[in-house]
């Protein structure tokens, strides 16, 4: 079941439901920030404190970071791009099979893009809502020059306790630690006891997070660049639309296209990132 909603203030959202899973998406930003598999807990985090207005990125669920990762050259324009508090079109859906709902969601370019990013371009999110959340975003070229393309899939994951949280597939990777600004090697498993702000490159293999009492699989592709992040204590405290120990049960595992594995699409291309968790 598919169901088109409003919050009091105007907020679209839709949700779904079907015999496996169930999801709650935002028309801005076509943002998932509900995901749960029936008769288990919530597998996304989302902040109690979050904005649901329009204008402002819901803190939690899956922020689409598009068309580019981070902050841009430009210090007058958002980070992480426009996508996650534009408003975005709901194409189709498809629910022919109860333990499975498709939808699709578009983002073009007009005036307001087109002053942040010259670019024309088509992006499209293919979400399918299983006992697996399945996310491609497709990007298509649609100028006369090519240009350089970075985003991230930011998913948030909820997790009992951050002291719990283990990640496993990302031992000997190459990282740059976004705090020091060094390149290092990841050694071992990644636990957490203080501010962790990571890029990882040349990621290829299944990512695990290992809770106190369950397993997320996460597979990528189309990408080869993984971010790991928890804000910690003092950044978590100077954040928009977080309590202050919020970060004690959440961090993100980013599907990304990041610095190294930016990608270049010449005119009339496309380009898909891939995220599966389950």
């Amino acid at each position: 079941m598919i169901v088109h909603k409003k919050l009091a203030n105007g907020f679209e959202y839709i949700e779904i439901k079907n015999s496996a899973a169930e999801a709650k998406i935002a028309l801005q930003g076509a943002h998932i920030f509900h995901y749960k598999r029936a008769d288990e807990e919530q597998i996304l985090w989302l902040s109690e404190v979050s904005d649901f207005e329009y204008g402002k990125a819901i803190r939690g669920g899956v922020p689409i970071c598009w068309p580019w990762f981070g902050f841009n050259e430009n210090k007058n324009l958002p980070q992480h791009g426009f996508a996650r508090v534009s408003m975005w079109e709901f194409i189709k859906s498809d629910e022919s099979d109860e333990k499975s709902s498709s939808l699709i969601f578009r983002l073009t370019h007009g005036s307001q893009t087109l002053k942040m990013w010259r670019y024309k371009f088509e992006l499209e999110l293919h979400v399918t809502i299983s006992d697996k959340l399945t996310m491609e975003l497709k990007t298509t070229n649609l100028d006369c020059e090519s240009f350089v393309l970075t985003q991230a899939l930011h998913t948030y994951f909820k997790v009992s306790h951050i002291s719990h949280a283990l990640i496993k597939g990302l031992d000997k990777k190459p990282y740059l630690d976004a705090l020091t600004w060094k390149n290092e090697i990841q050694e071992g498993d990644i636990t957490f006891n203080q501010e962790v702000d990571r890029v990882y490159q040349e990621v290829t293999d299944e990512i695990i997070l290992r809770d106190e009492n369950r397993e997320i699989h996460i597979k990528n592709s189309g990408s080869s660049s993984v971010v790991v992040w928890n804000p910690w204590i003092e950044k978590t405290s100077r954040m928009s639309a977080m309590n202050k120990d919020a970060y004690e049960h959440m961090l993100c595992i980013e599907s990304a296209n990041a610095f190294d594995d930016r990608k270049v699409l010449k005119p009339q291309s496309s380009y898909t990132i891939k995220a599966v968790i389950f």
